[in-house]
Order: structure tokens, then sequence, then C-alpha cells
């Protein structure tokens, strides 16, 4: 059986902050107590996600509950960040299990985000289900290659989910201290049906996009690269 796992393949970390991250992961990592393990920190990222759609799905009794959601993001970032690096650091890597269990919860997790997001006053629910479907595809696209490749890349363009949670939690703060934005709202036509844009559908329509992009760039960089190692034999 080929056990491919996330600490067997080669991890491909080259985001902007992750030379920083690694310095802020260490020394919190060396600060917490024994009796807390790598599953509870993978809850509190879990529980990071559901903090989250709470706090957008709240939005609807005012802008402020926005912050509860950024909140949900930090909160996110530690447990997903920390279960790994303390199973590291005590030397108790659980190659399978982890592996199952981190990418299981990663989507459970990607999923209240943006569900949350569409249950905003400032997100459609179809804009945030645009966001979700290319960001899963770039998901199985990278547990392919963590088979194929032994490589399991973390980073895009210089950016990783830590900056993708910084700029979700800068678009807020944005439309937190700006009225303006928590109102704007623009109907157009498409095809005959009549769409309405909201503040936080500008931002989603990006990602969305930037994240399909992204995937077929990728896509056919690397169908090139597997079609070099396995030739067509005439």
């Amino acid at each position: 059986m080929n056990d491919i796992t996330k600490e067997q393949s080669a991890r491909v970390q080259t985001s902007l902050l992750n030379p920083y991250e690694k310095v802020i992961l260490r020394a919190l990592v060396r600060r917490i107590p024994t009796f807390v393990t790598s599953d509870h920190l993978t809850a509190i990222g879990v529980l990071g996600a559901i903090v989250i759609a709470i706090g957008y799905a709240l939005t609807i009794f005012g802008p402020g509950w926005l912050w509860l959601a950024n909140a949900g993001f930090v909160l996110n970032w530690l447990g997903d960040s920390l279960d790994g690096t303390l199973a590291r650091y005590r030397n108790q890597q659980r190659p399978l299990y982890g592996f199952y269990i981190d990418h299981n919860l990663d989507c459970v997790c990607e999923f209240l985000m943006v569900f949350g997001a569409g249950l905003s006053v400032y997100m459609s629910l179809r804009v945030a289900l645009l966001i979700i479907v290319p960001y899963l595809m770039l998901e199985v696209y990278v547990m392919i290659n963590a088979h194929l490749k032994n490589e399991f890349r973390l980073t895009y363009a210089k950016l990783g989910p830590t900056e993708l949670r910084l700029i979700i939690i800068l678009v807020n703060s944005v439309v937190f201290f700006s009225p303006t934005l928590q109102e704007w709202s623009h109907t157009f036509s498409i095809l005959g049906q009549n769409v309405t844009l909201l503040a936080l559908d500008v931002a989603g329509l990006f990602i969305s996009f930037s994240l399909i992009i992204l995937y077929i760039i990728s896509l056919w960089q690397d169908a090139r690269y597997f079609a070099r190692l396995d030739p067509l034999h005439k």
C-alpha cells in the first residue's frame, strides 16, 4: 500500500508570511500545556470555523458581529496551524490519522466559513458557493499531487491559508468602518434575470475567479509535467 501523508510528502510553503509565522508558532508551541494535545488544537480550529459562521450570520443584527467572524479566523488559524506543529515538536506525529482527520475537517471548516458568509447581510449565498467550489477543486488538486509527486503544496502565488485569512479579516474590517459599503448594492441583468451584488460579493467574486484561474494554470502546467514523465508509447 502506498501511504501518502502530509508529513511524508515534501511540504511546499513559500508564502509571504511563512518565515514570520514559523517564529510565532515555535514560540507558541513551547508554551502549550502538556495536557493539550494536537486533537484539542484541531478541535479549536473547527470551533473557530463555527464562530466565523455564527459571526457572519449574526450581521443581520449589525456590522459589529463582523468582529466575531474576525475572532473566529484567528481561532481557526491557531488551531489549524498549531496542531501539526505541536505533533512535530513533541515527536508525536500520526501520519495516517493526522492526514485523514486534518483534511476531512479542513473541508468541513471551509464549508462552514463560506456558508456562514453566505448567510451574512453582506454576501449572497450564490457568491459564497462560487468561492467554495474552486477552493475544493484546488484541494483535490493538492491531494492528487501529494500522491503522484510526493509534493504537498500549501502556497500559490506567494499566498497561503494564513494570507487568505488576513485578507478576509482586512475586508471585514473595511466593511465595518465604512457605512457606505454596508449599504452598498448594485443590481444588473444577466440573461434576463436581475442579479444584486452586495459589499462582500465583489471581494468574493474576485477570490472565486482568482482561484479558478489559479486552478486552470496549475492544472495545465502539471498536465504537461506528467505528460513528459509518462509519454505515449507507440
